[in-house]
This record gives structure tokens, sequence and C-alpha cells, in this order.
């Protein structure tokens, strides 16, 4: 695709109206992985896991990069080439996606209301709240479309990278939690392989999120042409905005919990709400609602992002799947995948609650496990078109890297299930 000249200064506003499925995107990952992983690492090891955390990003970045490559060069999303390379890496990936829509969809809901019921006056029913954040969700996806979407994401994305900045300085100032003399746990033992692999598996977010960022990416040039310079400056904002939050998030959990005498709750709900109490036991009641503000944002941001995302890529996989020409297509079968996956989520929610804690950490393994196939599918759908050399060899490390990673913990899985 040939980028369209303008003038310098209609070149840099024309960038910024550019910005959009990178930023949507990095609203998606500060969710269950940042405000629960990120920060559990940092209450449970404190700095210990900043250079995995770091790394990890910077491993898997050139897999979401290439997505965007795709987009814009082909003028065609990530599924499309999927299909392109045979029916049976779409049906694979329609399957995993199939999945991941429905348990994240219940976990994201399930987690926000938990939040929302925190700091609300009252005893309101949680599954009442998840019906109500549903409905708002609902009314802003089904009511505007991609166009809202772009718009609330932007907002959600600035109001949360400031205030947790603000937090973060705010606990700095106060010092680390941690007794001088207090020698927390090694997170390089076995027993913590599980909890590593679900961090590393949603961190930034999984990599099946290329796909529904080339949806989002494919979105937007519906409403205006965008380079391949333009929107790789969105995405690598977005990733980056992503990446350095958490950091951040972890830097919370650090000053705040690591080494305090409560022990730290490892259910999402529950290490969320202690969170928010332990901030504000720290620093003063002052700042409660400050970090509750943080967290609910975070989980809503996510919620939003997460059903019409995943409703995409159902809609498009289908699509290709059942081959129905373009033109035959409708705006109205992607609003039926919306209300179809948040009903689906909504069922979870009311009749396996209790059993939404394993399908989450199901969901992030399962994540980590397929990360080499997707990472290996985005990368040989443009291996053999012009890109950085620093980007192609950490692409060919993070594959090596992930792969045996992967392959070792499989290994160790079945050798302890055994």
């Amino acid at each position: 695709m040939t980028a369209t000249r303008f003038p310098a200064g209609d070149g840099q506003r024309h960038r910024l109206r550019s910005l959009g499925p990178g930023l949507i995107m990095a609203a998606a990952a500060v969710g269950a992985s940042h405000l629960v992983a990120s920060t559990q690492a940092g209450a449970l090891f404190g700095w210990q896991l900043l250079w995995l955390i770091v790394l990890v990003n910077l491993l898997k970045y050139p897999f979401f990069r290439f997505g965007v490559q795709y987009t814009l060069s082909h003028n065609e999303s990530l599924i499309e080439g999927y299909r392109r390379k045979g029916r049976g890496w779409l049906i694979a990936f329609t399957a995993l996606n199939l999945l991941a829509a429905v348990v994240n969809t219940a976990g994201v809901l399930l987690l926000t209301a938990n939040l929302l019921a925190f700091f609300l006056p009252g005893q309101l029913s949680v599954t009442l709240l998840c019906v109500v954040l549903l409905g708002i969700c609902l009314g802003i996806l089904l009511g505007g479309h991609y166009r809202l979407l772009d718009s609330v994401a932007k907002v959600i994305m600035f109001m949360l990278t400031l205030a947790t900045i603000i937090a973060v300085l705010i606990a700095w100032q106060g010092g680390s939690s941690a007794p001088a003399d207090f020698s927390g746990p090694s997170p390089w033992q076995l027993s913590m392989l599980a909890f590593l692999v679900a961090m590393i598996g949603w961190m930034p977010v999984p990599i099946e999120l290329s796909a529904i960022n080339s949806m989002w990416l494919r979105s937007k040039q519906r409403l205006m042409h965008i380079s391949l310079k333009d929107g790789l400056f969105d995405f690598n904002l977005g990733y980056w905005v992503a990446a350095g939050l958490a950091v951040v998030f972890l830097a919370l959990g650090a000053l705040i919990q690591y080494g305090a005498e409560q022990e730290i709750a490892m259910a999402n709900a529950l290490f969320a709400q202690q969170l928010v109490s332990m901030y504000a036991a720290t620093i003063g009641d002052w700042s409660e609602l400050l970090v509750a503000f943080i967290a609910f944002m975070a989980m809503f941001g996510t919620t939003l992002a997460v059903i019409d995302g995943y409703a995409r890529t159902l809609d498009e996989s289908f699509s290709l799947l059942f081959e129905v020409p373009e033109a035959k297509r409708r705006r109205r079968t992607l609003s039926l995948w919306i209300i179809g996956q948040s009903a689906a989520g909504m069922a979870v929610v009311l009749f396996f609650q209790s059993a939404l804690s394993p399908m989450l950490t199901f969901a992030m393994t399962l994540a980590f496990i397929t990360t080499p196939f997707f990472a290996w599918l985005n990368f040989s759908l443009v291996r053999r078109e012009q890109m950085p050399a620093p980007v192609y060899w950490l692409a060919w490390i993070g594959m090596v890297y992930l792969g045996l990673f992967s392959v070792f913990y499989v290994i160790w899985w079945l050798s302890s299930a055994g």
C-alpha cells in the first residue's frame, strides 16, 4: 500500500487521527495480565520478576507488529491471511478463539463487577452488577460500534495511565512496605512454574489478540486512509504504553504489598480488592478511591475490548469458513456475535461462577502454550517481506525461547500429572 503524502503539519494531524487500534489493544492488555498478574508478581516477589516482564514484552513484540504490517501491506486481515495458508489453520485458530472468547468474557466481566461492588455503597449482587456492566458495554458497542469504542478507549487509556503513574509516585515517596531484613520467596522454583506460565501467557495480552488488532485496524481503514508508517506509530504507542504499565503495576505490588504481614490473596477478584485495601492502609483512606478507580477503569476497558474484539474475529472467521462473499456480509452479523458472546459469557458467570478461577487459569495457560503456534503463523505471513533486521532476529529469538519454554512446561505438566 502506498502511503498518501501530506504536508508536514497535515501529516502530524493525520497521524494523530490514525491513533486507535493500538490504544484499544493497550486497553485490552491492562486487565487481568496487568492489574492481577503484574501486581501479584510484585506483591509476591518484589522486583525479582521485573526483567522477565520486560523480556516477555520484548520477545512478543515482533509477532504483534507483523499483524499490523500484514494488514496494511496486503489490505486484508490476519484472519484472511490464515485462510490463505490453508483451511486447517483457520479452523485451528477459530476453535481456540471460540474457547478464549467465552472464558475471557466471563472472567473479565466478573472481575470488573467485583471491583465495582467493592466501592459501591450497599450490598449489591455481583451477578446484578455483571448484568448492568454488560448492558453498558452492549450499549456502547451496539450503539456506536468501532467509532465509539475508538473514542472511549482513548479516554480510558489517558485516565488510566495518568492515575496509575500518580499512584506509583505516591507509593514511591512512602517507600517499600517490606522490612529492611525481609527475605521474600524465590520465583525460580518448580512450584511457581504455573504462576509464571499464566503471567507470561497473558503478558501483555494473549498473542491471538494480534488478529483482533488486525480487525480493529481494518475498521479504522474504512474510516480513513492509514499508511504503514502511521499504523506502526499507533501500534508502537499502544504496545509500549501497555508494556510500561506492566512495569508500573509490578511496582504497585512491590511497594505496597511485598513483605506485608497479610497473606497475598491469589484469587483474581480478592487480590484486586486486597490491593485497594492495603493501598488505603499504607498511604491513607483518601487513596482508596484512586486505586479503586484505576482497577475499575483497567477492567472496564478490557471488558469492552474483549467483547468487541473476539466478536469481530469470530464473525470474520466463520464468514471465511463458510465462504460468505464480502459483498453479502452485513454489520448486523457483528452485532449478533457481540450479543451471542456476551450471553455465553454471562451464562458462564451464572452457572459456573465457582469454577471460573480454574477456567481463567486454564485460558491463561492455553494462551502460553499456543503462543509459539500463533507467533510462527504471523511470522510466516510476512517473513519474505522487508522488515528491520532487529525485528527479524528478535522474532527468531522469541520463537526459540517461547517454543522451548512451552515444551518444557508441557513435559513438566505431563510428568506431574503422571
